[in-house]
């Protein structure tokens, strides 16, 4: 039985800074945030999208959503059987598509209007998409809000009488009281404590069963990315080098950045010697990229070749993508 495709990511590009010239008179280079990104994600899944802060995670989801317009290349989301490109999605269009696809927003304190109630707050898409009266509106912020563990008397209230864990809660609903199909978890629980995360990560895979959902997951903390997701893409300035099943890219991973990865990980035995894999320098500059493969100036391996030809992005195993080129 063939898994349907709800979303196809083909050569996404996203530049900043194009045109113009600098404070010297130069003209300025463009910061390639996300440069040729493909990837597909098979509907009820959830893909663990991972890499250093800088390397264009979160660039890659806001692009998808069309909160940041891509430069170039397309966005496919299939909903009942349709395909729709969001990248040639004209505002009106997108207006009324946005109640497909929605976002989780990392931080749960600035992601909340402090002036609005969290009845308010939930029904805000609703109202957007003239979901209907406002007895219809209520009933379903109530339904929702039950969903995500949040007690009715709680609506009345403002977010500042809540915790963390309860504001991406109320996060949590207000994404999905549109009914989307399709969700991107931008970091969303990396500004909780450890035993909070659990519960959110366990609330999103009950709500994904319960509702049929597919997520994109946003992370930088790969343990929490082993917890919840069926594949990882691993992601390096602006461009995916590995992509495989969880378990596959846990148990052999191929790229040395991967590997760097996984090995920063903490054990949970203090008796276990913890020796990372340590990586020299600073995450290249995305607006003066290095020649060859983007990530030579930290490899431990690189060579001759790697500083001069960049790698493909080609198949080392079954659904086992990876961009170097002694990955074997």
């Amino acid at each position: 039985m063939t898994v349907e495709t709800i979303l196809s990511v083909q050569d996404l590009k996203v530049y900043f800074g194009l045109g113009g010239r600098s404070l010297g008179g130069g003209r300025r280079s463009a910061i390639k945030a996300v440069d040729g990104v493909t990837f597909s994600i098979r509907k009820g899944e959830t893909l663990g999208l991972v890499g250093e802060s800088g390397s264009g995670k979160t660039t890659v989801g806001r692009a998808i959503l069309r909160a940041v317009n891509p430069t170039s290349g397309d966005v496919t989301l299939t909903v009942g059987g349709k395909e729709t490109n969001i990248a040639t999605l004209s505002r009106k269009e997108l207006k009324g598509f946005r109640r497909h696809m929605q976002l989780i927003f990392q931080d749960p304190y600035s992601s909340l209007n402090p002036r609005m109630t969290v009845r308010d707050i939930i029904a805000e898409p609703l109202e957007c998409q003239n979901y209907g009266s406002r007895a219809e509106i209520d009933d379903r912020v109530r339904d929702v809000a039950g969903r995500c563990k949040l007690n009715v008397e709680y609506l009345r209230r403002f977010p500042h009488a809540f915790s963390g864990g309860q504001r991406q809660r109320i996060c949590i609903a207000r994404a999905l009281v549109a009914n989307p199909e399709f969700i991107v978890c931008d970091e969303s629980v990396s500004a909780l404590d450890v035993s909070i995360q659990a519960e959110i990560i366990n609330l999103l895979m009950d709500l994904q069963v319960e509702l049929g959902l597919t997520y994109l997951f946003i992370a930088h903390d790969l343990s929490v990315v082993a917890q919840i997701s069926s594949r990882v893409a691993v992601m390096y300035v602006g461009r995916l080098v590995e992509f495989a099943s969880t378990g596959k890219l846990f148990d052999s991973p191929k790229h040395p950045y991967t590997k760097a990865l996984l090995s920063a990980i903490p054990f949970v035995d203090p008796d276990q010697e913890f020796d990372p894999i340590r990586l020299d320098g600073e995450i290249p500059n995305p607006g003066n990229l290095p020649t060859g493969c983007r990530f030579h100036t930290r490899c431990p391996f690189a060579r001759e070749k790697c500083r001069r030809e960049e790698p493909l992005w080609r198949e080392i195993d079954t659904e086992h993508m990876v961009a170097c080129h002694f990955a074997e």
